[in-house]
């Protein structure tokens, strides 16, 4: 059986509405990027404090901390980054959560990638050892426009880095807006290293972001084959269907519940057990 979750942030800024929403569509999980549009590395104390109280009360739990980490230019300052993936990791182990999101660096428009290889290797190490003394895993999201945003560099990051607190989240909208077939071109590649997938759709002719099976991000393909293959992970409603920007996106409570019924419905086609 498989599990869902999702960025609750999509829902509503408001983290009581998140979890309301979430716990009213039989999620048991969320994934936390924000709330009350602050991003999650930036909540105070107190902040967390209520959003533990609001999880208990809906008996939610934290699949995964939806962190920026990562999401900087390789060229700018790392170690105040550094700090704040120590603090993600602080924050991981008061949600309760396993996971934390993470990216490879904004590369410079028109620069090649291998250029920067050793920069973002000497880096993700650093962040990747952060998770190792706490116990962590780090899921790196193939984002466009940063270093692994390919199947050939995701797969280069997780072999160079060579830890098992570095895996990979599967994101197939994004791979399909920097033309990318993601089943086709990359599963077979990244699947020994594929440990949490991200629903989120789009339309390679022009990158429009939809609901999961509506776009061309082989969903479905890939929903078959992991089933074959025995994955028993998470899967992560990231829907993106009214914004999207640079530090995440919206869908609305209306939206989000498309986007639900849009993944549950493919699984129930499939006869895929979820919870």
């Amino acid at each position: 059986m498989w599990t869902l979750s999702g960025f609750s942030d999509e829902i509503s800024p408001d983290f009581t509405e998140q979890c309301a929403v979430a716990s009213g569509l039989g999620l048991k999980f969320i994934e936390v990027r924000s709330a009350w549009d602050v991003n999650i590395l930036d909540l105070s104390p107190a902040q967390l404090n209520q959003i533990k109280k609001t999880l208990s009360a809906y008996a939610v739990q934290v699949s995964s901390i939806g962190s920026p980490i990562g999401k900087i230019g390789i060229g700018d300052d790392f170690p105040p980054h550094l700090d704040r993936m120590k603090h993600a990791a602080e924050v991981a182990h008061r949600l309760g959560a396993r996971y934390i999101r993470i990216f490879s660096f904004f590369l410079p428009r028109g620069d090649d990638p291998a250029h920067h290889r050793a920069a973002v290797l000497d880096r993700m190490r650093a962040l990747v050892r952060v998770a190792e003394e706490a116990g962590l895993i780090l899921l790196h999201e193939n984002e466009k426009q940063i270093y692994g945003d390919v199947p050939g560099r995701c797969l280069d990051l997780v072999r160079s880095i060579g830890s098992p607190a570095l895996r990979l989240a599967w994101d197939p909208a994004n791979f399909v807006q920097v033309g990318v077939r993601p089943f086709t071109d990359g599963y077979a590649m990244l699947r020994p290293h594929l440990e949490y997938v991200q629903i989120k759709d789009a339309l390679a002719a022009d990158g429009t972001v939809v609901p999961a099976g509506q776009g061309d991000g082989e969903v479905a393909e890939t929903v078959r084959a992991l089933r074959r293959d025995g994955f028993d992970g998470f899967f992560s409603l990231e829907p993106h269907l009214a914004a999207g920007h640079a530090t995440g996106g919206f869908s609305g409570p209306a939206l989000f519940r498309t986007a639900w019924q849009a993944f549950t419905g493919l699984l129930e086609t499939e006869g895929i057990e979820y919870a």
